[in-house]
């Protein structure tokens, strides 16, 4: 026997089937959308922990790249050069991880001429580093002396801070620095 379609749009019965029969079981197939659940959803947690997973794997990614790029034409990590060394380049910003060191007869911007260690401990703060490297000019003096009356050099100075400090960083740096690219060593 068949029914015509119901409210749903499937056959089904209106109103009970004659003759006090059972209605009919249901159809285990059907075409209709409402007999498909929706894909289980993933929780908005599990979202935000794969988002995390694939950020820092992209930041330890660019971090390898910066370093093996630094690495790779010439850089010193910035703790590591000694007074005599030479820079080609004077860094541009106050957090410096790398310079470039050049041998001194080759045009440079920057000549280290004093590396000043600080004392082992905690980290003095800012303010007492600071006044530590007061101490770059007196020794540019005696490093050379006729630099104090030429045109052009300046004095720049790398020094630890707090999170350099805890990477080992313990010493100031001073450099003489010249607007234009020169040859040879001040001293």
């Amino acid at each position: 026997m068949s029914y015509p379609p119901g409210p749903s749009g499937r056959p089904g019965p209106q109103s009970p089937p004659p003759h006090g029969y059972p209605p009919p079981p249901p159809q285990p197939y059907s075409s209709g959308p409402e007999q498909f659940s929706a894909a289980p959803r993933k929780s908005p947690a599990l979202k935000w922990a794969l988002l995390a997973v694939v950020v820092l794997v992209a930041l330890v990614v660019a971090a390898g790249a910066v370093f093996y790029l630094a690495r790779d034409r010439g850089a010193t990590e910035a703790s590591q050069v000694r007074s005599g060394d030479c820079l080609a380049e004077i860094p541009d910003s106050s957090r410096v991880l790398y310079v470039k060191a050049v041998s001194c007869d080759q045009p440079h911007k920057g000549e280290v001429f004093r590396v000043l260690p600080l004392p082992d401990g905690d980290f003095p703060g800012d303010a007492a580093v600071v006044k530590y490297a007061d101490q770059c000019g007196p020794a540019l003096a005696q490093y050379a002396p006729d630099a104090n009356g030429e045109t052009g050099i300046q004095l720049f100075v790398l020094y630890p801070t707090a999170d350099s400090w805890q990477r080992g960083d313990r010493s100031v740096t001073c450099i003489a620095t010249s607007k234009n690219p020169r040859t040879g060593k001040l001293g």
